[in-house]
């Protein structure tokens, strides 16, 4: 019987790029650093590395499915295409006005992220549209070409078109993209009513904006990868990762490029919820600690939450309310600056600060010596012991623990009067304590108690701070599985092919049509099936739909899931049950005779999953049963931050454990892509599936430092 093709999944990290090569039932991997001047590069040395370990041949491989933070650091960094937006009169500064919200309440001096087009890049044309569609002022053809012969002059690349109540009726912009076809045949252009057809104009331009402004960028870097990987043998389907947990085809990624903007932090959290599923999980935080970022997900029932809107490029401490606004399906994390590439500092407070500014990949943190001056994280994971200067991303990249030292000593230290432990102490301190306040606020906010949640480690840095992360949120089990270094890259190649489609159709819950709802998720389910029969013309498909509602008089809505034969016969009192009843679990109690409405509808259709293989549970690890643990490879050094006190930890190798193997904390359990940290007071236990099972035993003691 001959094995399935090959399949390679890669993630473009913004310090490392991650590929595995999936061969039947066995993975292969490699982590290399990012190449930003040409990202493709990265990937065709990881695809050459991984074929060289499986013995696979590049014409073997079968698909490719890719995610990357391309489209996110364009937007954050300001280099996309030279774009012009097209909108109703009277409407041009709706992006600089954003909602009028303050982000930061009290600050005196607050500054508003400045809007991604300038005012003289923002177009007006006299039409009117009302929020049922019906024309109120026609759109006249001979003042779109009067407005494209302005634009051909001004040389474009690409062109966003946001009108009012476009999501209601879409033919004003689709005279508009006529026209600019027939005037500017060279320009790309980007619809509202296609890229997010939403209510809240402030959200559907800014997406559109931002879609239009990539969309050179990516089409280009997706031109070029595509040859690339042909002229190296691998000449097959290639898929993109998008923000809501599925894939999409390499022409519809082209197309909408913003639906790329969270793919690498999705993949990782299906990764997650397929080891969830193994594992018979229902509450799980998804925690990704990659060179760059942290990202925390909640997973309920082996499903990460999902949202409809998310914010790129915060300028202000991270705050909600200080990003670029992006209206499309997303799974729903909370992303901190706080990568093994976060640079810390001392502000004017002498408080350490870390991050969001990043060493990246160049120059990289100060023990790469590439360069880098200022400490990293990851200088104080080495400096504290938690790192193997000479078997960092499997020996391939030295550490310096001198440079790392002067770094911290010299940044940090000589400021606070520390010397460099102290320094980096402080520094991983402040770094848990930012994820773990960032945890514990997305959890408030959506009515969770961590306490009873399972955390699963992944990314490279993550097994490195989970456990001291564990401590701070009162999270007692800690799982991380097999291949968790390159967690994310391992998920895109478990994600479903999958759309989801939504439409703003405004309706009172005591008006309720039963008879336009069943035609409104008919187009839609129609739709979202058609973009997922462009990947996968066989595969079965099945279909989630979702309404959003809220109380007359709100601002925002939350999300009410269906089942199919809901879906099929909605009705009034069925919709006020759940949506009641999930209204209370967030809120504390529903409000009763206040008026129900629905604002957006949803229908998320995907391919059909295998369902993932039990794991057998082979018990926690306790000192009265311990398992048949391997001898270590020696001892090392580990700063214990409970105890504040250097301890002696046992160093031992993943690949050598077997199924019930136990070992106490603390230790220290390296492998190519990443390194987990057990401190004491924590024991590891390998489960059937080879994860490692790390969770508390009982509480560290003074003794334990000398252990």
């Amino acid at each position: 019987m001959s094995l399935k093709p090959a399949r390679l999944g890669v993630d473009i990290g913004g310090t490392f790029t991650d590929v595995v090569l999936e061969r039947g039932e066995a993975l292969f991997s490699t982590k290399v650093l990012t190449t930003y001047a040409a990202p493709e590069d990265a990937i065709i040395a990881g695809m050459a590395k991984v074929c060289a370990k499986s013995g696979t041949a590049p014409e073997e491989i079968g698909q490719i499915i890719h995610g990357t933070t391309l489209a996110t650091n364009a937007l954050i960094e300001r280099r996309g295409a030279k774009t012009a937006l097209i909108t109703t009169q009277g409407f041009r500064d709706v992006i600089e006005m954003r909602t009028e919200s303050r982000f930061e309440q009290y600050d005196l001096n607050l500054k508003l992220p400045e809007p991604l087009l300038p005012r003289n890049r923002r177009y007006v044309l006299r039409e009117r549209m009302d929020a049922d569609g019906n024309v109120l002022i026609p759109l006249e053809r001979a003042e779109i070409e009067a407005l494209a012969q302005e634009l051909k002059a001004a040389d474009y690349e690409s062109i966003a078109v946001g009108l009012l109540h476009a999501y209601a009726n879409d033919a004003h912009e689709r005279m508009i993209a006529e026209v600019l076809a027939e005037v500017l045949p060279g320009a790309m252009v980007s619809l509202s009513s296609e890229v997010s057809p939403q209510m809240r104009e402030y959200e559907r331009f800014n997406t559109t904006i931002a879609n239009a402004y990539i969309k050179p960028l990516m089409k280009s870097y997706l031109d070029r990868l595509a040859g690339r990987l042909a002229a190296e043998g691998a000449d097959c389907p290639i898929f993109l990762m998008h923000s809501g947990g599925g894939i999409m085809s390499l022409e519809s990624a082209a197309e909408f490029p913003v639906r790329l903007v969270e793919s690498g932090p999705a993949g990782g959290a299906i990764f997650a919820a397929d080891i969830a599923a193994r594992h018979g999980l229902d509450k799980v935080l998804s925690f990704d600690m990659g060179g760059t970022t942290a990202k925390i997900c909640l997973i309920k029932n082996q499903t990460p939450k999902t949202a409809r809107v998310f914010e790129v490029a915060r300028s202000y401490r991270f705050k909600k309310g200080s990003g670029m606004p992006i209206s499309i399906p997303v799974i729903d994390m909370v992303e901190i600056g706080a990568g093994g590439g976060s640079l810390a500092h001392v502000d004017a407070m002498n408080q350490i600060r870390v991050g969001p500014e990043s060493a990246g990949s160049e120059p990289g943190p100060a023990c790469y010596g590439r360069g880098g001056e200022r400490p990293a994280v990851t200088d104080a994971d080495l400096v504290l012991g938690k790192l193997d200067p000479d078997n960092f991303a499997g020996g391939t990249i030295p550490l310096d623990p001198g440079r790392a030292s002067s770094a911290l000593a010299g940044v940090l230290g000589a400021p606070l009067g520390m010397d460099a432990t102290e320094a980096a102490w402080g520094l991983a301190e402040v770094v848990d304590e930012n994820m773990a306040n960032a945890a514990r606020v997305h959890a408030v906010e959506n009515g969770e108690d961590l306490s009873g949640y399972t955390m699963i480690a992944f990314g490279g840095a993550a097994p490195l701070h989970a456990a001291r992360l564990c401590e701070k949120l009162g999270v007692a089990r800690c799982l991380v599985p097999q291949g968790a270094g390159v967690g994310s890259a391992i998920g895109f190649l478990k994600a479903p092919f999958s759309f989801e489609a939504n439409r703003s159709v405004f309706m009172w819950l005591s008006a309720f049509d039963p008879a336009q709802v069943i035609q409104l998720f008919a187009e839609m389910e129609e739709e979202a099936t058609r973009f997922v029969r462009s990947c996968d013309a066989q595969a079965e498909i099945a279909a989630d739909h979702r309404v959003y509602m809220r109380y007359s008089g709100q601002g925002w809505e939350i999300p009410i899931s269906l089942t199919a034969g809901q879906a099929a016969k909605p009705d009034a009192q069925t919709l006020l049950e759940l949506f009641e009843r999930d209204y209370a679990v967030l809120f504390g109690r529903a409000v009763d005779g206040m008026e129900v409405e629905i604002t957006v509808w949803s229908v998320n259709a995907y391919t059909q999953q295998e369902v993932p293989d039990q794991v057998r549970d082979v018990g926690g690890a306790t000192p009265d049963r311990p398992g048949l643990a391997p001898g270590p490879l020696g001892q090392r050094a580990l700063f214990d931050p409970a105890l504040g006190a250097q301890a002696q930890a046992q160093v031992h190798a993943r690949d050598t454990f077997a199924q019930g193997d136990w070992v106490q904390g603390p230790a220290l359990i390296t492998e190519d892509e990443t390194t987990v940290v057990v401190p004491s007071g924590r024991a590891m236990r390998v489960q059937s599936d080879g994860t490692l099972d790390v969770h508390a035993t009982r509480a560290p003691q003074e003794g334990d430092a000398n252990a």
